[in-house]
């Protein structure tokens, strides 16, 4: 993988150099790059030279003279330039291994690689990292890391993630510790396995890292039904339990399912801090509620219009609450659908799996001026589902006006469109 340009950033030094899409960064001072981290290095300088390969295969050395901090404007297709590190484990809970023929590609994909959780925030279960890789992230002093640690027993890990180096895992994260690198840790709670007594081990085992410790997510294990071997869900009872146990650690905060599951209601701010572990769904409908409240609403709007919010089973609860609040506007009804997935089986429920199947199936039969759903459905700068399928296509199946929101669901943005209207 080329560091291939996607785009350039308009009035950027790579666009008056008529650097263009398609275009590849060969090298810059006549380093060959590795990967974003390269990059973000190499480009901290006033003077520098790049070699670019133009698209009919020409190549150009073009001297760049700029301020130190200023960026070239150069967006690339991947982060990584030469090959991403795939993961060598096979966990048991592994949601790869449970999805079926015929999606995107690149939901295939395996990652394992330190510099994607460093550039992107994916984890890393430490499994693969060379003493070349540890190298590198202590002379860069790169940081923070998000790390899969799910259970820090040896033997249970190493029976989890079915590879014999995943028993190193405190070993590992001591040496994150002693070379100052602070990491964000995650666990999915797989019950029979890593939960209860085990539970609390592995957090008493984190709680000694000190301050490199940055948080701890909890998440439950997500099971589809096209998994071979049978894994059990987190239930009621489990979910109840698991929030208990990590009540008693300050860092760590469960999923919003586990109390969704549990039937209790969503924690105040307080308990998720700075909302670090966004991405794994630790606090986002809290930080949604809370944005929600924050916002100016109108009265009245000058002429009657409805809005169904197409949501996730797991943010219904949500939205029923922000719908409650904005059916007080005259003129204004709002509806809440959670599109209930068919497609992946009851366990799972959040957004960013919805099939265009599913949603069509959930919103054909509605009559809202607007039907809002969240970009999270869609493939990152696109508007293909997961199954392939384009969001035109399904506008045009369903004849809905369909309104795609970003950030998994900005209720400013669904302001902004009912201020049109007063």
């Amino acid at each position: 993988m080329p560091a291939i340009v996607s785009s350039v950033s308009k009035g950027s030094i790579a666009e008056e150099l008529e650097i263009s899409e398609g275009d590849i960064l060969l090298s810059i001072d006549g380093y060959m790059l590795q990967d974003m981290i390269d990059y973000r290095f190499m480009t901290k300088s006033e003077l520098l030279t790049v070699e670019i390969q133009k698209k009919n295969g020409e190549i150009e050395e073009i001297e760049i003279e700029k301020d130190y901090d200023e960026d070239l404007g150069i967006v690339f297709e991947s982060a990584v330039f030469d090959k991403i590190k795939p993961c060598l484990n096979n966990c048991i809970f592994c949601f790869v291994a449970q999805q079926p023929k015929g999606l995107r590609k690149t939901l295939y994909i395996k990652d394992d690689d330190y510099r994607l959780s460093y550039l992107q925030g994916t984890y890393i279960t430490t499994t693969n990292l060379t003493d070349a890789d540890k190298e590198r992230i202590s002379k860069m002093h790169l940081g923070p890391f998000y790390i899969s640690v799910h259970t820090t027993n040896p033997e249970l890990r190493v029976k989890m993630l079915r590879n014999p180096n995943a028993a190193k895992i405190m070993e590992n994260l001591k040496w994150f510790q002693s070379n100052e690198i602070p990491f964000h840790t995650q666990i999915v709670l797989c019950p029979g396995y890593n939960d209860g007594e085990e539970l609390e081990r592995t957090l008493s085992d984190l709680e000694t890292l000190g301050d490199s410790l940055l948080s701890v997510a909890i998440v439950p294990v997500g099971v589809t039904q096209f998994r071979d071997n049978i894994l059990k869900t987190v239930d009621s009872e489990i979910a109840k339990s698991t929030i208990e146990i990590a009540s008693k650690f300050p860092k760590v905060c469960c999923s919003d399912e586990f109390f969704l599951l549990a039937g209790k209601d969503i924690p105040n701010s307080d308990y998720y801090g700075n909302f670090s572990q966004l991405d794994d769904g630790v606090g986002s409908l809290r930080l949604l509620m809370d944005d929600f409240d924050k916002l100016k609403l109108p009265k009245k709007l000058s002429k009657k219009i409805s809005i169904t919010f197409a949501c996730s089973v797991a943010a219904e609860s949500a939205f029923r609450y922000i719908s409650s609040k904005l059916n007080n506007i005259i003129n204004l009804q709002t509806f809440v659908k959670p599109v209930k997935s068919t497609y992946w089986g009851a366990n799972i429920t959040v957004a960013g799996l919805i099939t265009s199947g599913d949603l069509i199936n959930s919103i054909k039969d509605i009559n809202s001026d607007y039907i809002v759903v969240p970009s999270i459905m869609l493939k990152p700068y696109s508007d293909l589902f997961l199954d392939g399928v384009s969001l035109s296509e399904v506008i045009k199946e369903t004849k809905k006006n369909i309104f795609v929101v970003n950030d998994n669901y900005s209720i400013n943005e669904v302001v902004n469109l009912i201020n049109k209207c007063v």
